[in-house]
């Protein structure tokens, strides 16, 4: 890194005339994709704007409904020439209906710079081995992990984790309670909910069809549900109150094990599928590789009509990344799908990214069965919308 010393920094505050917007929006349920092809519009007019020289949109990683959006003007005269004019006013007009009562504007002047010698202001990608897909596209804007499937279902999960020495109580307040009503208005309904622990981590994945974020706000709002939330309060290593609506939306950010990667057979199955799910023990920093070789694997695998995998979705957060599958046989008969392992070279790699304890090895079938019955989730319960 480039990075101006003292005299040089003085010098350039004098001299330096730009200036940097900040500006804090709250996007109105549903109207992400909306907002997102506004901004593409926008952005494109903004940026023949004389005196404009870049802008970046962000999104939270807390909270999808909260963006960000930063642009770098010549100097204060020619951005404030541009904001109090009529073209302004009427350019800005699409971005106002999707918008909450949120919509803060700061604006500072740049005294100091580091920077990256070379760098064009464009992020590095991170890097990803050669033929592998990413589970989040380069360049992608926006909350793809609340996106639909190829089966037009929306994936999600939540994790956390209960005090240890209280997991016998806590699947037996989890397996026992009422499901809440599947229709959440009419354009979204809770399809499927499946809970799982391993060791003291509890992880329910929920399948929508539909709003995600409505469907998440209408469960944690049920009267059967916050009857849960308080049996279960006292075993959880961080408390929670879903009554709360500040407090639930902490939760939900904090929970948050987004589906990375859904993979789905294109030809229907009749018969029993066997739902089963699998906490991988990741090293540090490896939980994207991770996650992108199961991905790899799921594509691959359920492009097959005849082999075992029928869909496969990959949770991952930082490095906690949880495969939900389901078979068309049970788990033990073939280790290497439930695991996601499609050869030796695969294992060989997946392997160097966990912590396999002494012995551990993926590139046999015993190996695989180990590792199987070591990190597989026990099912604690498993609901579809018509058992509500």
């Amino acid at each position: 890194m480039t990075t101006l010393s003292e005299p040089q920094a003085r010098q350039h505050a004098d001299s330096d005339t730009r200036l940097r917007v900040v500006l804090m929006l709250e996007i109105q349920d549903g109207a992400q994709q909306r907002f997102l092809d506004v901004y593409e519009n926008l952005r494109h007019q903004v940026a023949s704007v004389p005196g404009h020289v870049s802008d970046q949109l962000c999104q939270s990683i807390n909270d999808p409904r909260q963006w960000l959006i930063t642009s770098e003007w010549r100097d204060q005269e020619t951005f404030l020439k541009w904001v109090e004019s009529p073209a302004h006013r009427e350019m800005v007009k699409p971005m106002h209906g999707c918008v909450s009562d949120t919509f803060r504007s700061m604006r500072y002047t740049i005294l100091r710079e580091t920077s990256v010698a070379g760098a064009t202001g464009t992020a590095r990608p991170v890097e990803v081995p050669p033929g592998l897909p990413r589970t989040t596209p380069a360049g992608h804007v926006g909350p793809p992990k609340a996106d639909p499937g190829p089966d037009g279902v929306v994936r999600h999960a939540l994790t956390f984790t209960v005090k240890p020495g209280s997991e016998h109580e806590v699947a037996r307040i989890l397996s026992g309670y009422t499901s809440p009503k599947a229709e959440v208005d009419e354009t979204t309904r809770l399809r499927r909910t499946s809970l799982f622990m391993h060791g003291n981590r509890v992880v329910r994945a929920v399948e929508v069809i539909g709003n995600l974020g409505d469907a998440l706000r209408h469960v944690a709002m049920q009267p059967e549900v916050r009857s849960v939330e308080a049996e279960l309060n006292p075993h959880l290593e961080e408390a929670r109150q879903l009554g709360d609506p500040q407090s639930a939306r902490a939760f939900f950010a904090r929970a948050a094990l987004p589906a990375g990667h859904q993979a789905v057979a294109g030809s229907p199955t009749a018969g029993r599928l066997h739902r089963h799910a699998v906490l991988y023990p990741v090293k540090p920093g490896s939980g994207q590789a991770v996650a992108d070789l199961l991905a790899a694997y799921d594509d691959e695998a359920t492009a097959d009509p005849t082999g075992p995998v029928v869909t496969g979705t990959v949770f991952h957060r930082d490095d906690t990344v949880v495969r939900l599958v389901d078979l068309r046989v049970p788990a033990e008969a073939d280790p290497a799908a439930a695991l996601g392992v499609a050869g030796e070279r695969e294992a060989a790699a997946l392997g160097r990214l966990l912590d396999l304890g002494p012995g551990g090895d993926l590139r046999t079938v015993a190996g695989l069965s180990r590792f199987l019955a070591a990190r597989a989730m026990s099912p604690v319960t498993d609901r579809s919308s018509q058992d509500s």
